[in-house]
């Protein structure tokens, strides 16, 4: 593998964002798709998060395809939802932006805590990142699927011997982290400037 498993994604960040500033939905996706394969490496412990960050880009991508032209920019179809009132709806692409992005928020974090804490274990950089980001929008039984799905964590070592590849594997990560972060803040501004980023799971 040349690079780490984070080189697609760090070449696809970069053009998440159009000239003029503008979040694009294509490139958006795509980024978020990169990382698949890095959730992967995590085995069954990620698979609850795996099926759901593929879902919400299957969903936001079926509705950018239905007419590119027209949903190029990413917020225009929550936009849309929210003038029409479906916004709130469970199948909604507001919904799926916005879980999609508090699933990305978790990863961010716990590729932080692995970062930071040279000796924390798998399974305390996972909890520690879900407790800071998804817990909180969780009802009971997404909280007890996700701590026990976090009992089947990898190696830490084996883990990171797996994603490095022959890149830098710390760098990428800081990179990642740096570099995605922001767009991820500016979803959330966006969602809460039209009311839709305190839903919770239902």
């Amino acid at each position: 593998m040349e690079g780490t498993v984070f080189a697609p994604a760090l070449e696809g960040i970069k053009h998440v964002k159009s000239e003029e500033g503008v979040m694009l939905t294509k490139p958006f996706l795509d980024a978020c798709k990169h990382i698949l394969p890095i959730i992967e490496k995590f085995g069954a412990s990620m698979a609850l998060v795996k099926s759901d960050i593929g879902g919400n880009i299957t969903r936001l991508e079926n509705k950018y395809l239905s007419n590119p032209t027209k949903y190029t920019n990413l917020y225009s179809m929550v936009q849309e939802e929210v003038e029409a009132k479906t916004a709130k709806g469970s199948s909604s692409c507001t919904n799926g932006l916005l879980w999609l992005t508090r699933a990305m928020d978790f990863l961010v974090e716990l590729f932080r805590n692995l970062l930071e804490h040279g000796d924390w274990a798998m399974s305390q950089a996972c909890s520690d990142s879900y407790s800071k980001t998804l817990k909180k929008y969780h009802g009971w039984l997404a909280s007890s699927s996700f701590s026990v799905a976090m009992k089947l964590a990898p190696d830490r070592k084996k883990f990171m011997d797996v994603i490095c590849g022959t890149g830098d594997i710390n760098s990428d990560i800081d990179q990642f982290c740096t570099t995605f972060s922001p767009l991820l803040e500016e979803n959330h501004k966006f969602l809460a400037s039209v009311g839709m980023d305190e839903l919770k799971a239902s």
